[in-house]
């Protein structure tokens, strides 16, 4: 859309007007006057139930709510009887509501533009002549109110209220906005349904399962009470015809069960024995996560009959804020906003598109309370414009002395003009430092590390800020601010996500000890306001569909299928935008379509929402998760591209919503995993924390009473728990060995727990289908780990679980297990993949859980060991080199030989899967302390401490000499030694062939899914260059034949290296080298 060239922010050439007057669509929106005069009845404060004080008065259509309220106050102290109460209160005392469909509403944003209102829009549909608003005073929220805010607070972790470090309400207003949807979500909710959220899929059945099945038909056992009865059922049978038939066949034995005679299935439900699991519904019983995993395992499927659970319990506190109005927002078209042949005196919004000079900041100057020790330092301020990870302009101030005040009082113009900022661009302010006599003094518009710079001016990046430009009113920041810049990590500290944290538009809450930078955004007489965008054709766009030459064709299809992080050559992007209505054909294409935009161009984004209006590929395909998600991550800034993945997200199906959580409510188990993974951020990222605590809290209102009674007790038992480890770690060397006293001095504090302050019972946070009830002391225990970690073991809490097994627990404080969290969910999604190939590779990823700071909980595996206890328990340290101990412990665990035979199939398969995963993912520092099994046979990895191909060394060497564990020992079980074959060794190469090529068809997906994690602060994912990885280990760009050969060659190289890792092991025994890794051994 060409947009005319005017000299002045104010004064518009005459062809531009000409051409703008011809240009006027003919549309509903556009007819509204800009100067209209709206008919609105006030009923005023003042009135009683006797007296209705109104007040009639027009208003411009194009003033704000505040110049509204002011007008009223200004009439009312003219008017009214009661003269005194408008002298005595101002207008911001009080609040303007309006009514809808019986629902009262509240026009809450000060700033919105009148004819925008959606009261306005309601009474035009109604014909109404004058609408009616009350002005009403604002009241103090009850005490209930505020208990109920100090609960959620506690929740959270955070006081959302606070609002001492923002510089608009930009927070308290998005709390506000999402009173609606949330009431609309709760009001369509099936209470019943969520009552019991039923975990189920609708994947097909994987072959390997189906084979297991006889018939179509499977047993059930069906408990109540101290009785059961055993039923034949069809796969395909849902939860309420197996209830009927139940019924039926026991219509003449009701007393047997403990049946009421007068009650029927209807009174009924059935629950998994032991588990908060329901299964219930009409969905085939075969599609339930539940009887698939029993299925899956040769397990006997034990479901008890079951009162319902009471649906009340998940009501909703009521909502004390009236709703907001629906159009909240400032602005509207450009046309109504334009200052173009206007009355002046009517203009009380102007459009963003009409201000045509050059943006610039003034640069006021920087104080810091305590001063970097080099006294011989320059320091200068680089200020960006940067949208998304594209840099739109840049410039320096000079560089002057480092004091603990620097001023420079000077204007930095930027080459890109006001019309063309877009919404979502951040003004970045960075402080560098450098030493003095290497830096010149005039701006040097250079980035630092350009070739060309001089070599000598080495600068260090200090502290950084960000502020949005447009706010989210779709307002252009004006006037002075003072803000608190963030500290980049020294050496030695942790670099976590330095590269997501410098997008935050967050400012350091710590004012007192933090640099602070002022600076000052030209003022102007009126708002101004990025005008919406409205949709017109492309001619340029359509003629250049047309003319789309072979060669060119083939070009950008080879662009479109490189994989995401190959990185767009400007030609490869000119090329995509040119052809961009061929482009946007191809939903593979949209991110790098998208990335080739130039944000900074107000028509070239006219252009894109153009272009995107026309996204009916995208639109139709089926949902790729990857693709989508690429979407999502910090390149694309704009609002309408996120909303666009957020729809097409919301196809996914609840099960898969769990896999990409850690990357993102109907469903309890959905809102269990949001808030510990929301309430470990808001712990553990100061850049983001207010817009998590935001967002959770809005969860937590709408999630229901039960919900939140459990969330209370799990975190009263983190808090707890917690304390003790602190206690424990001060009495306790920094040393791995643990003490008898330490020990009993555990064992000490969990009694008077127990006897005190722990709730009878709470879920358990990485399995929320499990309850924990009391400690069983005596087998608890510090494990022997510099972190110092609580072995813990509680009885289930459910009296319907079928055997006495604790529910084991490690409490660990001192490590970030969100990096453990995210290999875990990379090794689910591997899973599925294979899942849907029908290969089970008997994965065992065990629950882990970050809660807090540091802070999370891991599931105990049962009757699992070590290797290295295994290679210990027989012949010392010198079992790393017998290469038939492991296969003797099977033997020994499994005596009848097909019991035996069963766990050699399930190490064969498990042995495979952990290879292709550690081999793609990089999983480094393997040794024998955090490679388990279980006495069925099933291998697994623990402790995923360093990925990505970041491995330790050991005394300067590379400890890690192989691509995989698959030691000597390993392949005695499968038959075979040294560089012999066997039937079980055959098998295992097929396997990881086949696992190998399956994760190869998803490698855009894993790629994206580590690229997520790059900006969310893993320590060991902080470059492009760790992801890198994950391409070679792929053999991105090979043919399948190519990459087939390139896995089997990795196991040979292992077959030839395994006594290097055995070696490793054996130091790992002999010196104790626990790389802070647990023995997660009983």
């Amino acid at each position: 859309m060409e947009l005319g060239n005017y000299e002045q922010p104010v004064v518009m050439r005459e062809e531009a007007k000409r051409r703008r007057r011809r240009m006027k669509p003919h549309s509903p929106a556009s007819n509204l006057s800009s100067v209209e005069l709206i008919s609105i009845e006030f009923i005023l404060p003042t009135s009683n139930k006797q007296v209705q004080e109104t007040m009639l008065l027009e208003i411009a259509g194009n003033c704000t709510v505040e110049q509204m309220k002011a007008q009223i106050w200004m009439r009312a102290i003219e008017m009214s009887q009661t003269t005194d109460f408008y002298h005595k209160f101002a207008p911001d005392q009080f609040i303007l509501q309006y009514q809808k469909k019986g629902q009262w509403y509240e026009i809450y944003d000060k700033h919105q533009v009148i004819q925008t209102l959606d009261c306005i829009l309601y009474w035009k549909v109604l014909q109404k002549k004058v609408g009616k608003i009350s002005v009403i005073q604002k009241q103090k929220p009850a005490q209930a109110v505020q208990e109920f805010q100090t609960q959620l607070n506690d929740l959270i972790g955070y006081d959302v209220t606070d609002v001492s470090n923002v510089h608009d309400d930009e927070l308290e207003f998005t709390r506000r906005r999402l009173v609606t949807p949330r009431m609309i979500e709760v009001a369509c909710r099936d209470p019943k349904l969520y009552s019991m959220h039923p975990w189920i899929t609708s994947k097909p059945l994987p072959e390997y399962v189906l084979k297991k099945i006889t018939n179509n038909n499977i047993f059930i056992i069906i408990h109540r009470g101290t009785t059961s009865q055993k039923i034949k059922v069809s796969i395909d049978d849902t939860p309420d015809m197996i209830l009927q038939s139940f019924f039926t066949k026991m219509a003449k034995k009701k007393s047997l069960m403990d049946i009421p005679e007068d009650h029927s299935e209807l009174d009924f439900v059935l629950r998994v024995c032991g588990r908060d699991e329901y299964i219930t519904g009409e969905t085939p019983i075969k599609d339930f996560h539940w009887i698939r995993q029993c299925l899956k395992n040769g397990e006997e499927i034990h479901l008890v009959l079951d009162d319902p659970p009471d649906p009340k319990e998940d009501e909703v506190q009521k909502e004390e804020w009236p709703l907001v109005d629906d159009c909240t927002g400032v602005t509207g078209y450009h046309e109504q906003l334009t200052i173009d042949g206007k009355d002046h005196e009517r203009v009380f919004t102007i459009s963003l598109w009409d201000c045509n000079r050059k943006f610039r900041v003034k640069i006021v100057g920087i104080d810091i309370p305590v001063l970097p020790r080099n006294t011989e330092l320059t320091v200068f301020v680089e200020a960006n414009i940067q949208h998304g990870q594209q840099l739109l302009s840049q410039r320096r101030t000079i560089s002057k002395p480092f004091t603990e005040e620097v001023l420079w009082n000077t204007w930095v113009e930027f080459d890109i003009k006001i019309k063309d900022l877009p919404k979502g661009a951040l003004l970045n302010l960075q402080i560098y430092c450098g030493k003095a006599q290497a830096l010149s003094t005039k701006v040097n518009l250079q980035s630092h590390d350009s070739p060309n710079s001089d070599s000598k001016c080495k600068t260090q990046l200090l502290y950084y800020v960000n502020i949005l430009l447009i706010d989210h009113r779709s307002l252009l920041r004006s006037g002075e601010y003072v803000l608190h810049m963030w500290k980049i990590s020294g050496k030695g500290e942790e670099q976590g996500s330095i590269n997501a944290d410098k997008l935050t538009s967050a400012t350091n809450p710590d004012k007192e000890n933090s640099m602070a930078i002022s600076i000052v955004l030209d003022k102007y007489c009126h708002p101004i306001a990025l005008p919406k965008h409205r949709i017109t054709s492309d001619p340029q766009g359509d003629r250049t569909r047309a003319e789309m030459p072979n060669q060119l064709r083939k070009q950008l299809e080879a662009i479109i299928d490189t994989d995401p992080l190959n990185p767009l050559t400007p030609e490869d992007k000119e090329l995509l935008w040119h052809f961009r209505y061929e482009s946007i054909k191809h939903p593979k294409a949209y991110p790098k379509l998208l990335s080739s935009v130039k944000w900074g161009q107000q028509e070239i984004v006219a252009k894109t929402y153009q272009l995107l209006a026309k996204r009916e590929a995208w639109d139709h395909s089926s949902l790729d998760v990857g693709l989508t998600m690429q979407l999502l991550d910090c390149n694309f800034s704009d609002e309408n591209v996120r909303a666009m993945a957020v729809q097409k997200l919301e196809s996914l199906e609840d099960d898969d919503v769990l896999h990409y959580l850690l990357q993102l409510v109907q469903n309890k188990r959905i809102g269990h995993f949001l808030f510990w993974f929301l309430r470990s951020e808001i712990a553990q990222s100061m850049h983001y924390q207010q817009r998590f605590a935001v967002i959770l809290e809005a969860y937590l209102r709408g999630c229901g009473k039960a919900m939140l009674h459990d969330f209370m007790k799990q975190v009263q038992i983190i808090k707890l728990l917690h304390k003790v480890t602190m206690d424990i770690k001060s009495v306790s060397a920094e040393k791995y060995d643990v003490t008898s006293q330490v020990i009993t001095q555990l064992k000490q504090k969990l009694e008077k727990l127990q006897n005190s302050k722990l709730p009878e019972s709470f879920r358990v946070p990485y399995d929320p289908g499990l309850r924990a009830g009391a400690l069983v002391i005596e087998k608890c225990k510090v494990m022997a780990s510099k972190k110092k970690p609580l072995w813990l073991e509680f009885k289930c809490a459910d009296p319907t679980a079928l055997s006495n097994e604790t529910i084991g627990i490690i409490f660990k404080h001192g490590d970030d297990l969100r990096q453990d969290m995210l290999i875990l969910q990379i090794l689910r999604i591997m899973e599925s993949i294979w899942e849907a190939e029908s290969l089970d590779l008997c994965l065992l990823p065990y629950g882990c859980i970050s809660t807090g700071n540091k802070i999370g909980m891991i599931e105990i595996v049962k009757d699992a060991t070590t290797i290295a206890k295994i290679q210990q328990s027989t012949v010392g340290n010198t079992g790393a080199f017998k290469d038939e101990i492991l296969n003797q412990w099977l033997k020994d665990r499994c005596v009848i030989e097909e019991k035996f035979q069963a766990a050699v199939e399930r190490f064969v398969y498990s042995c495979s899967g952990y290879c292709v995963a550690t081999f793609v993912l990089g999983i480094g520092d393997r040794h024998n302390d955090n490679i388990m099994i279980t006495e069925s046979g099933n291998l697994f990895h623990i402790d995923f401490g360093h990925i990505l191909g970041n491995y330790k060394s050991f005394l300067g060497i590379n400890k890690e000499r192989v691509p995989f564990v698959l030691t000597p020992d390993f392949l005695f079980v499968m038959g075979t030694t040294g560089k012999k074959t066997s039937m079980h060794f055959s098998k295992f190469q097929d396997i990881c062939v086949k696992a190998y090529l399956a994760l190869r068809h998803h490698t855009n997906l894993l790629i994206i899914l580590f690229s997520m994690m790059l900006m969310t602060g893993m320590p060991q994912l902080t470059s492009k260059e760790d992801i890198e990885y994950i391409r070679d280990a792929l053999t991105v760009g090979k043919s399948e034949e190519d990459a087939k050969k390139h896995f089997l060659d990795q196991i040979e190289v292992c077959r030839d290296k395994g006594w290097t890792v055995q070696f490793n092991w054996f130091l790992h025994l002999v010196l104790g080298i626990k790389q802070g890794v647990e023995k997660h051994s009983a």
